[in-house]
Protein backbone atom coordinates (compact mmCIF):
# COMPACT_ATOMS: atom_id res chain seq x y z
CA UNK A 1 0.00 0.00 0.00
CA UNK A 2 0.99 3.75 -0.58
CA UNK A 3 2.15 5.38 2.78
CA UNK A 4 0.26 8.74 3.57
CA UNK A 5 3.56 10.72 2.94
CA UNK A 6 3.26 9.50 -0.64
CA UNK A 7 2.53 12.56 -3.71
CA UNK A 8 -1.01 12.12 -5.66
CA UNK A 9 -1.38 12.20 -9.41
CA UNK A 10 -2.05 15.89 -10.31
CA UNK A 11 -4.65 16.51 -11.68
CA UNK A 12 -4.96 19.07 -14.98
CA UNK A 13 -7.73 20.85 -16.22
CA UNK A 14 -6.76 21.13 -20.33
CA UNK A 15 -9.91 22.86 -21.49
CA UNK A 16 -7.63 25.48 -20.26
CA UNK A 17 -5.47 24.45 -23.37
CA UNK A 18 -8.60 23.16 -25.56
CA UNK A 19 -10.64 26.54 -25.06
CA UNK A 20 -8.05 28.78 -23.79
CA UNK A 21 -8.50 33.03 -22.70
CA UNK A 22 -5.01 33.76 -23.46
CA UNK A 23 -1.85 32.13 -24.29
CA UNK A 24 -0.84 32.39 -20.75
CA UNK A 25 -3.23 29.54 -20.03
CA UNK A 26 -2.55 27.28 -22.85
CA UNK A 27 1.31 27.98 -21.52
CA UNK A 28 0.44 26.99 -17.82
CA UNK A 29 -1.02 23.62 -19.25
CA UNK A 30 1.96 22.38 -21.29
CA UNK A 31 4.12 23.09 -18.61
CA UNK A 32 1.98 21.10 -15.71
CA UNK A 33 1.53 18.50 -18.29
CA UNK A 34 5.81 18.07 -18.56
CA UNK A 35 6.69 18.35 -14.99
CA UNK A 36 3.83 15.76 -14.26
CA UNK A 37 5.19 13.71 -17.38
CA UNK A 38 9.05 14.11 -15.95
CA UNK A 39 7.85 13.19 -11.86
CA UNK A 40 5.31 10.58 -12.67
CA UNK A 41 4.80 9.88 -16.11
CA UNK A 42 0.95 9.82 -15.27
CA UNK A 43 -1.13 12.80 -14.66
CA UNK A 44 -5.14 13.00 -14.40
CA UNK A 45 -7.42 15.61 -16.82
CA UNK A 46 -10.72 17.43 -16.47
CA UNK A 47 -12.29 19.51 -19.08
CA UNK A 48 -11.01 16.90 -21.54
CA UNK A 49 -13.60 16.86 -23.87
CA UNK A 50 -14.88 13.56 -23.68
CA UNK A 51 -18.52 13.74 -23.27
CA UNK A 52 -20.25 12.32 -19.60
CA UNK A 53 -22.83 10.80 -22.35
CA UNK A 54 -19.95 8.89 -24.16
CA UNK A 55 -18.00 7.49 -21.23
CA UNK A 56 -21.33 6.18 -19.72
CA UNK A 57 -22.52 4.52 -22.92
CA UNK A 58 -18.97 2.98 -22.96
CA UNK A 59 -19.78 1.78 -19.57
CA UNK A 60 -23.08 0.27 -20.32
CA UNK A 61 -21.98 -1.12 -23.36
CA UNK A 62 -18.89 -2.94 -20.96
CA UNK A 63 -21.38 -4.55 -19.13
CA UNK A 64 -23.99 -5.57 -22.07
CA UNK A 65 -20.55 -7.54 -23.31
CA UNK A 66 -19.09 -8.97 -20.69
CA UNK A 67 -22.12 -10.63 -18.45
CA UNK A 68 -22.63 -12.28 -22.49
CA UNK A 69 -22.25 -16.35 -21.97
CA UNK A 70 -18.67 -17.08 -21.73
CA UNK A 71 -19.18 -19.11 -25.48
CA UNK A 72 -20.16 -16.53 -26.72
CA UNK A 73 -17.85 -14.04 -26.02
CA UNK A 74 -14.46 -16.99 -26.77
CA UNK A 75 -16.54 -17.14 -30.51
CA UNK A 76 -14.61 -13.62 -31.10
CA UNK A 77 -10.73 -14.22 -29.74
CA UNK A 78 -8.53 -11.62 -30.74
CA UNK A 79 -6.51 -15.03 -31.37
CA UNK A 80 -8.09 -15.90 -34.65
CA UNK A 81 -8.37 -12.48 -35.11
CA UNK A 82 -5.40 -11.55 -38.01
CA UNK A 83 -5.89 -7.69 -36.55
CA UNK A 84 -5.82 -8.87 -32.97
CA UNK A 85 -8.96 -7.64 -32.35
CA UNK A 86 -12.12 -9.14 -30.34
CA UNK A 87 -12.20 -11.01 -26.79
CA UNK A 88 -9.61 -12.27 -24.10
CA UNK A 89 -10.57 -14.05 -21.89
CA UNK A 90 -9.56 -14.06 -18.27
CA UNK A 91 -6.32 -15.88 -17.82
CA UNK A 92 -4.26 -15.68 -21.07
CA UNK A 93 -1.84 -13.36 -19.37
CA UNK A 94 1.05 -14.30 -16.90
CA UNK A 95 3.66 -11.64 -16.79
CA UNK A 96 7.54 -12.60 -15.74
CA UNK A 97 7.48 -12.72 -11.50
CA UNK A 98 3.66 -12.89 -11.10
CA UNK A 99 3.06 -16.45 -9.75
CA UNK A 100 -1.10 -16.21 -10.97
CA UNK A 101 -2.04 -14.46 -14.64
CA UNK A 102 -3.98 -11.35 -14.72
CA UNK A 103 -7.62 -12.46 -13.98
CA UNK A 104 -8.96 -9.08 -16.38
CA UNK A 105 -10.77 -10.13 -19.09
CA UNK A 106 -10.65 -7.99 -22.75
CA UNK A 107 -12.13 -6.64 -26.08
CA UNK A 108 -10.21 -4.43 -28.55
CA UNK A 109 -10.74 -2.65 -31.34
CA UNK A 110 -8.79 -0.39 -33.22
CA UNK A 111 -10.00 1.92 -36.54
CA UNK A 112 -12.43 0.95 -38.55
CA UNK A 113 -11.08 -0.08 -42.06
CA UNK A 114 -12.75 -2.47 -44.63
CA UNK A 115 -9.51 -4.54 -45.67
CA UNK A 116 -6.79 -6.05 -43.57
CA UNK A 117 -3.60 -4.91 -44.15
CA UNK A 118 -0.65 -7.08 -43.49
CA UNK A 119 0.80 -7.42 -41.06
CA UNK A 120 -2.49 -6.79 -39.15
CA UNK A 121 -2.57 -3.51 -37.68
CA UNK A 122 -5.28 -1.58 -40.01
CA UNK A 123 -8.63 -3.81 -40.59
CA UNK A 124 -12.14 -3.98 -40.10
CA UNK A 125 -13.21 -4.71 -35.40
CA UNK A 126 -15.35 -7.98 -34.94
CA UNK A 127 -18.60 -6.88 -33.19
CA UNK A 128 -20.49 -9.19 -30.76
CA UNK A 129 -24.55 -9.67 -31.84
CA UNK A 130 -25.46 -7.32 -29.70
CA UNK A 131 -27.81 -4.84 -31.01
CA UNK A 132 -25.91 -1.41 -32.21
CA UNK A 133 -27.11 0.46 -29.88
CA UNK A 134 -26.02 -1.39 -27.15
CA UNK A 135 -22.20 -1.51 -27.84
CA UNK A 136 -20.91 -0.81 -31.36
CA UNK A 137 -22.78 2.34 -31.31
CA UNK A 138 -21.63 3.45 -27.63
CA UNK A 139 -17.88 1.89 -27.99
CA UNK A 140 -16.99 3.66 -31.47
CA UNK A 141 -18.79 7.05 -29.92
CA UNK A 142 -15.93 6.84 -27.25
CA UNK A 143 -13.22 5.66 -29.42
CA UNK A 144 -13.30 8.60 -31.71
CA UNK A 145 -13.52 11.34 -29.05
CA UNK A 146 -10.68 9.52 -27.11
CA UNK A 147 -8.65 9.31 -30.37
CA UNK A 148 -9.52 13.18 -30.72
CA UNK A 149 -8.18 13.62 -27.11
CA UNK A 150 -4.99 11.70 -27.59
CA UNK A 151 -3.73 13.62 -30.12
CA UNK A 152 -4.26 16.67 -28.40
CA UNK A 153 -2.01 15.43 -25.61
CA UNK A 154 0.70 14.55 -28.02
CA UNK A 155 0.58 18.07 -29.16
CA UNK A 156 0.85 19.22 -25.47
CA UNK A 157 3.59 16.85 -25.22
CA UNK A 158 5.82 17.99 -27.84
CA UNK A 159 5.18 21.67 -27.06
CA UNK A 160 6.57 20.59 -23.38
CA UNK A 161 9.86 19.73 -25.48
CA UNK A 162 10.07 22.88 -27.16
CA UNK A 163 8.37 21.41 -30.68
CA UNK A 164 6.04 22.65 -32.61
CA UNK A 165 2.57 20.76 -33.25
CA UNK A 166 3.58 21.22 -36.97
CA UNK A 167 5.33 18.40 -36.00
CA UNK A 168 2.66 15.90 -35.57
CA UNK A 169 2.13 16.06 -39.42
CA UNK A 170 5.45 13.59 -39.82
CA UNK A 171 3.82 10.80 -37.55
CA UNK A 172 -0.11 11.14 -37.64
CA UNK A 173 -1.47 10.36 -41.20
CA UNK A 174 -2.55 7.09 -40.61
CA UNK A 175 -2.17 6.93 -36.97
CA UNK A 176 -2.78 2.98 -35.26
CA UNK A 177 -4.88 3.37 -32.70
CA UNK A 178 -6.37 0.87 -30.33
CA UNK A 179 -8.32 0.48 -27.66
CA UNK A 180 -8.57 -2.17 -25.06
CA UNK A 181 -12.06 -2.77 -22.84
CA UNK A 182 -11.90 -4.32 -19.71
CA UNK A 183 -13.28 -6.16 -16.79
CA UNK A 184 -11.81 -7.09 -13.72
CA UNK A 185 -13.59 -9.44 -12.15
CA UNK A 186 -14.29 -9.19 -7.94
CA UNK A 187 -12.08 -10.03 -5.42
CA UNK A 188 -14.10 -12.93 -4.39
CA UNK A 189 -13.81 -14.52 -7.38
CA UNK A 190 -10.10 -13.33 -7.53
CA UNK A 191 -7.57 -16.01 -6.26
CA UNK A 192 -5.14 -15.18 -3.30
CA UNK A 193 -2.12 -13.10 -4.62
CA UNK A 194 -3.86 -12.63 -8.19
CA UNK A 195 -3.45 -9.25 -9.33
CA UNK A 196 -6.43 -7.94 -12.12
CA UNK A 197 -3.38 -6.57 -14.36
CA UNK A 198 -0.04 -7.33 -13.08
CA UNK A 199 2.62 -4.63 -13.28
CA UNK A 200 3.87 -3.28 -16.78
CA UNK A 201 4.57 -0.26 -18.53
CA UNK A 202 3.18 0.75 -21.50
CA UNK A 203 4.87 0.11 -24.47
CA UNK A 204 4.21 2.78 -26.63
CA UNK A 205 3.09 6.22 -27.25
CA UNK A 206 0.08 8.11 -25.10
CA UNK A 207 -2.45 6.19 -23.06
CA UNK A 208 -5.68 7.51 -22.38
CA UNK A 209 -7.61 5.93 -19.78
CA UNK A 210 -11.28 5.57 -18.19
CA UNK A 211 -11.75 4.20 -15.07
CA UNK A 212 -15.22 3.05 -13.73
CA UNK A 213 -15.71 5.80 -10.97
CA UNK A 214 -15.41 4.55 -7.80
CA UNK A 215 -13.95 1.63 -8.71
CA UNK A 216 -10.10 1.83 -7.07
CA UNK A 217 -7.67 -0.29 -8.33
CA UNK A 218 -4.38 1.75 -10.68
CA UNK A 219 -1.76 1.73 -8.76
CA UNK A 220 1.35 3.66 -10.22
CA UNK A 221 5.30 2.96 -9.10
CA UNK A 222 6.54 5.92 -8.07
CA UNK A 223 10.37 5.50 -7.80
CA UNK A 224 11.28 8.69 -5.66
CA UNK A 225 9.12 6.81 -2.84
CA UNK A 226 9.57 3.75 -4.20
CA UNK A 227 5.97 3.11 -3.29
CA UNK A 228 2.89 2.39 -5.31
CA UNK A 229 0.90 5.54 -5.69
CA UNK A 230 -3.33 4.35 -6.27
CA UNK A 231 -4.85 6.85 -8.17
CA UNK A 232 -8.75 7.63 -7.27
CA UNK A 233 -11.49 6.65 -9.90
CA UNK A 234 -13.28 9.97 -9.91
CA UNK A 235 -16.33 10.46 -12.26
CA UNK A 236 -15.00 12.48 -15.48
CA UNK A 237 -11.54 12.47 -14.79
CA UNK A 238 -9.01 10.89 -17.13
CA UNK A 239 -5.73 9.00 -16.78
CA UNK A 240 -2.83 9.90 -18.94
CA UNK A 241 0.27 7.99 -19.32
CA UNK A 242 2.96 7.39 -21.54
CA UNK A 243 4.67 4.44 -22.71
CA UNK A 244 7.83 3.18 -23.49
CA UNK A 245 8.23 4.62 -27.10
CA UNK A 246 7.66 8.21 -25.56
CA UNK A 247 10.27 7.46 -22.89
CA UNK A 248 12.77 6.92 -25.99
CA UNK A 249 11.51 9.33 -28.21
CA UNK A 250 12.03 12.08 -25.72
CA UNK A 251 15.34 11.13 -24.48
CA UNK A 252 14.27 10.32 -21.45
CA UNK A 253 12.27 14.17 -20.23
CA UNK A 254 9.25 11.91 -20.29
CA UNK A 255 8.78 8.75 -18.02
CA UNK A 256 7.57 5.51 -18.99
CA UNK A 257 5.82 4.17 -15.19
CA UNK A 258 5.47 1.03 -14.29
CA UNK A 259 1.65 -0.01 -12.86
CA UNK A 260 -0.92 -1.82 -12.20
CA UNK A 261 -4.16 -3.06 -11.20
CA UNK A 262 -5.56 -4.43 -8.06
CA UNK A 263 -9.38 -4.44 -7.86
CA UNK A 264 -10.36 -3.49 -4.59
CA UNK A 265 -13.67 -4.00 -4.30
CA UNK A 266 -16.25 -6.93 -4.13
CA UNK A 267 -17.82 -5.85 -7.24
CA UNK A 268 -17.14 -6.25 -11.08
CA UNK A 269 -14.82 -3.39 -12.50
CA UNK A 270 -14.58 -1.56 -15.78
CA UNK A 271 -11.77 0.46 -17.30
CA UNK A 272 -10.90 1.09 -20.91
CA UNK A 273 -7.68 2.40 -22.21
CA UNK A 274 -7.20 3.83 -25.86
CA UNK A 275 -3.49 3.53 -26.68
CA UNK A 276 -2.29 6.49 -29.23
CA UNK A 277 0.85 5.57 -31.27
CA UNK A 278 1.46 6.95 -34.69
CA UNK A 279 2.26 6.09 -38.57
CA UNK A 280 2.71 2.23 -38.46
CA UNK A 281 6.23 3.69 -40.52
CA UNK A 282 7.23 6.27 -38.60
CA UNK A 283 10.38 6.56 -36.86
CA UNK A 284 11.89 9.07 -33.88
CA UNK A 285 10.34 12.07 -35.21
CA UNK A 286 12.31 14.24 -32.59
CA UNK A 287 15.47 13.36 -33.33
CA UNK A 288 15.65 12.51 -37.11
CA UNK A 289 19.92 11.42 -36.46
CA UNK A 290 18.46 9.11 -33.40
CA UNK A 291 20.74 6.14 -34.32
CA UNK A 292 18.01 3.97 -33.24
CA UNK A 293 15.54 3.67 -36.46
CA UNK A 294 12.72 1.65 -34.82
CA UNK A 295 9.51 2.22 -36.33
CA UNK A 296 6.07 2.00 -34.60
CA UNK A 297 5.26 -1.11 -36.44
CA UNK A 298 8.34 -2.91 -35.27
CA UNK A 299 8.25 -1.92 -31.89
CA UNK A 300 4.40 -3.24 -31.92
CA UNK A 301 5.31 -6.78 -33.54
CA UNK A 302 8.13 -6.88 -31.12
CA UNK A 303 5.25 -6.52 -28.59
CA UNK A 304 2.56 -8.46 -29.50
CA UNK A 305 3.71 -10.35 -32.79
CA UNK A 306 2.77 -14.04 -31.51
CA UNK A 307 -0.64 -12.71 -31.39
CA UNK A 308 -0.90 -11.98 -35.15
CA UNK A 309 -1.02 -14.46 -37.92
CA UNK A 310 2.24 -13.33 -39.37
CA UNK A 311 4.71 -14.89 -41.23
CA UNK A 312 8.45 -15.97 -39.70
CA UNK A 313 9.45 -13.17 -42.14
CA UNK A 314 7.73 -10.39 -41.11
CA UNK A 315 8.46 -11.76 -36.97
CA UNK A 316 12.01 -11.44 -37.98
CA UNK A 317 11.94 -8.24 -39.48
CA UNK A 318 10.40 -6.62 -36.42
CA UNK A 319 14.14 -7.61 -34.43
Amino acid sequence: MAQENCPSLPIIDIDRYIHPTSLDERDAVIAEVREACQKFGFFQVKGHGVSQEAQKGLLQGLSNFFSLPKEDKVKLSFLQNPCRRGYEASGMTLREGDALPDSKEAFYIGREEPVVEPPGFHGPNVWPDLPQDQFKQPISEYYEQTSQLGKIIWEILLQGLGFSTTLMEGFTKRPIIMMKMIRYPSTGATLPGQFGVGAHNDFGGVTVLLQQPEREGLEVWHEESEDWLPVPSIEDVLVINCGDMIQKWSDGVYKSARHRVINKADLERFSCATFWHGDFSATNPLNPNDPNKDTVGQLLLRRFGSQFSLSKETLAAAH
